[in-house]
């Protein structure tokens, strides 16, 4: 708050409780010393704290006469409400940017901590919409994965890795159907089945490459899609 501010808070509170009235130069000194200490308060936000409604509170509950402490008190409480109510967004900004990320990192919180931006909560919670600048960003770069970092994983994702691999010769996506042989659905790579006497499974590892009657179902399916597309 500025001066301003200040004074007409103080003519507020003076309207509620005559006893923190004071003469002329009293008053400046009280306007001086409440300016010192809730300067950096505001007087309202847009998002449900005024200095006002606090100092009314104060009057109607307690005895003693209003301090400057009795509105700072409830404002950083205020304040870390709103805070451990927040989740961070992921910033819209290149994550390589690190100055710009932090930046609007610091950015969003400091809104929500003065109540000009409502805190975020988690999307499972929440409406669970997207940040459109994100979704931009995503469209723009292709992939949430670096190029250099999709390569160094390739090792550790095989099945993964030769499906990409495959996209990107204009191969069929033979995970994208369900395998008929080993029952993995769609998106999941094939497992080994290695069937025993009693004709249970004995082993399901995981399969780098799909199983040959899935890359036929997935060529089948890409060669009857292509005549519907063109007729289209």
């Amino acid at each position: 708050m500025d001066r301003r501010e200040i004074a007409a808070l103080l003519a507020y509170i003076g309207r509620l409780d005559p006893r923190t009235s004071r003469i002329e130069g009293e008053a400046r000194d009280q306007l001086a010393q409440w300016h010192e200490l809730l300067g950096d308060v505001p007087m309202a936000t847009p998002h449900g704290w005024d200095a006002r409604i606090a100092a009314r509170q104060h009057i109607r509950l307690s005895p003693y006469p209003i301090l400057p402490a009795d509105v700072a008190r409830p404002w950083e409480s205020y304040r870390r409400d709103r805070l451990g109510r927040h989740t961070d967004p992921t910033p819209s900004v290149d994550p390589d940017d690190q100055a710009a990320w932090t930046a609007e990192l610091v950015g969003t919180r400091h809104a929500v901590a003065t109540g000009t931006a409502q805190p975020e909560q988690y999307r499972a919670i929440a409406s669970g919409q997207a940040d459109p600048r994100l979704a931009a960003r995503l469209r723009e770069v292709g992939s949430c994965i670096p190029p250099a970092a999709r390569a160094a994983l390739a090792p550790y994702r095989p099945a993964q890795a030769a499906r990409e691999a495959a996209i990107a010769q204009g191969q069929p996506d033979a995970l994208s159907i369900r395998c008929e042989w080993c029952l993995a659905p769609p998106g999941e790579p094939c497992r080994r089945r290695r069937i025993g006497p009693d004709g249970g499974a004995r082993g399901t590892a995981l399969r780098a490459t799909p199983h040959p009657g899935r890359l036929d179902l997935a060529a089948a399916q890409q060669t009857t899609q292509v005549p519907q597309s063109a007729v289209a």
